[in-house]
């Protein structure tokens, strides 16, 4: 299935882009899923869509873009009430313990990049290798930690407008029904980045 694993809707200050337009468009732009992943929250359901398979086929899964001093990360599991103030390691610790998983977002960008501790110390194992909103120079950076550590890499348009949506692609293999099914596949690494 090919999804865009990184996408803010208005519920995030900094996006402009509706729910509504989100599930109108991604299918027509490529995608099998989409992931939210709004800042500091997974309270999409105040829109009234559902997680899960929708009408026209499209898999949305809710995760959350969770912001520390440490790097910012894209949680995956049962963190509707995950508490906000986490430092990365306790973080990443927690989200291990409840299941969960994590991907370490735009690792390389200026001012919120990921420090290499989390990297280095195999608190997080799977990296955003391709951001859509970084800079080529940004991106590339990442090449570093790919060579030295073994990472599952994905990839992740960011977007905050409806034509950033898909920009950047992950193709998930496997049959991927739900949230649990999708984590399991990142966890073991049934990832490829497509779409650049």
């Amino acid at each position: 299935m090919i999804f865009d694993l990184h996408v803010h809707t208005s519920i995030s200050q900094c996006s402009r882009l509706l729910i509504e337009d989100i599930l109108t468009h991604a299918v027509k732009k490529g995608l099998d899923g989409v992931c939210i992943t709004d800042h500091q929250t997974m309270d999409i359901r105040q829109t009234g869509v559902r997680e899960g398979v929708q009408e026209d086929g499209l898999l949305v899964i809710f995760g959350m873009e969770y912001e520390t001093q440490d790097g910012d990360f894209l949680i995956f599991g049962p963190f509707e009430e995950i508490q906000t103030d986490f430092s990365a390691r306790n973080l990443l610790n927690y989200v291990k313990e409840h299941d969960g998983v994590a991907i370490a977002a735009h690792p390389f960008r200026p001012g919120r990049s990921v420090k290499e501790y989390v990297i280095r110390q195999n608190l997080c194992g799977i990296i955003e290798s391709v951001n859509g909103r970084n800079s080529d120079r940004d991106n590339s950076k990442v090449k570093k930690w790919i060579s030295e550590f073994d990472l599952v890499q994905t990839g992740g348009s960011d977007a905050h407008t409806l034509e950033e949506l898909g920009k950047i692609k992950t193709e998930v293999r496997g049959k991927i029904e739900c949230r649990n099914s999708f984590i399991r596949a990142l966890k073991k690494g049934n990832v490829k980045v497509i779409g650049l």
